[in-house]
């Protein structure tokens, strides 16, 4: 089958693997994940990154689309890797001097333009603005057409939780993804993470504009943001993807897993089992989430791009056959891929990681991961 394609997901924080559990998702990020982000050092994110790539190649993830800090490192493992992916870093106003604030959105660009194109094309880029809510107006004005001049792609969190909406609407009198499309963040190259809670005006704007939505639904079900209307999106003609989010907010980096969740969630959001049916899922892991992340992958055709997973269906929950699809979206799991294939070249036989050793990345990534905590305490 096409190699999968992750995107949406913050690499490095494999790192917070069960870290901080059973919150929402502002406590979440205020009370336990921001204190210890603010701790990393380049060397956590270059370990927590490569076990990252290491879980996507175990589980046949051939490309994703990663949004942190320190980007530099997390394109090194990734060129090491033989992954391709899309870049980015995340930059946030909302706390910050203007001068802060106005440096780490520079630092999104400056990155975006620097490696959009490294590792042989393999890599590109995009600007991130965290979210509507954490970067202020008057940044989004200065940098997003700084992006559009530079040729690269939006990447952004929108309408995750319900307290995402409400500070829009009462400051700007408009819903989320109206007031973003005033500030020109919606076209056919860019990609919203989650968009929970979207009302119908709002998906027909994505539809309008083009603009991609990435499905995160094990991220939403833990944190408790809502059920994304991915249905109403699929029939109003918007480009879906699939992400895992963080493994902190999921906790693994199975696509396969996400796939399932889709498919379920989706039936039980309006109480259809015809709703995001097995083969509209394993799309949205495939062709759907490549083309919102500008991947020239998701198909299996002649004269292609060689991103292949090599799934064996030689095991007790995978018999009997009735449907190969059925048991992508229903049955697999990332560890019954065999083989992974990215642009030609293999990157995991017979379950054995060619490019990363893992061994010794899991022994190093435990140890950071325990120096970080100590940090932080």
């Amino acid at each position: 089958m096409p190699g999968l394609v992750n995107a949406h997901t913050h690499v490095a924080m494999t790192l917070l693997r069960g870290y901080a559990d059973d919150k929402p998702l502002d406590a979440w990020l205020q009370e336990d994940i921001w204190p210890v982000e603010a701790e990393l050092t380049p060397e956590d994110i270059r370990v927590g990154t490569e076990l990252g790539l290491v879980e996507f190649i175990t589980n046949g993830i051939t490309g994703f689309a990663d949004s942190y800090f320190e980007v530099p490192e997390i394109v090194a493992a990734t060129k090491e890797s033989g992954l391709r992916a899309n870049l980015c870093h995340a930059f946030i106003s909302v706390g910050k001097d203007d001068e802060g604030a106005r440096a780490d959105a520079q630092t999104g660009l400056d990155i975006a333009r620097e490696f959009d194109g490294a590792a042989d094309g393999r890599i590109t880029t995009a600007l991130m603005p965290h979210s509507l809510t954490t970067v202020e107006t008057e940044y989004l004005e200065e940098f997003v057409p700084q992006a559009r001049e530079a040729g690269v792609p939006l990447h952004f969190h929108a309408n995750e939780t319900e307290n995402e909406v409400e500070p829009i609407v009462d400051d700007h009198g408009v819903r989320p993804l109206e007031y973003a499309d005033d500030l020109g963040m919606l076209t056919e190259d860019d990609f919203l993470a989650h968009c929970v809670h979207v009302d119908d005006a709002e998906i027909d704007l994505l539809a309008e504009t083009g603009a991609s939505v990435i499905h995160c639904p094990a991220s939403n079900m833990k944190l408790a943001s809502g059920i994304a209307p991915i249905q109403e999106l699929l029939d109003a003609g918007v480009n879906v993807g699939l992400g895992t989010d963080g493994a902190a907010s999921n906790n693994d980096l199975d696509l396969f897993d996400e796939i399932r969740d889709a498919a379920m969630l989706g039936k039980l959001a309006r109480g259809d089992a015809r709703d995001v049916a097995a083969e509209s899922a394993v799309r949205m892991a495939t062709e759907g989430s490549a083309s919102a992340i500008g991947l020239p992958v998701g198909q299996l055709e002649a004269g292609g791009t060689a991103d292949i997973a090599v799934v064996d269906f030689d095991a007790p929950h995978l018999t009997p056959v009735h449907d190969h699809v059925s048991h992508l979206a229903y049955a697999v799991r990332g560890s019954d891929v065999r083989h992974t294939i990215c642009d030609g070249e293999i990157l995991m036989a017979d379950r054995e990681v060619q490019t990363l050793d893992e061994a010794a990345i899991r022994e190093r990534a435990s140890e950071h991961a325990s120096d970080l905590v100590a940090r932080a305490e």
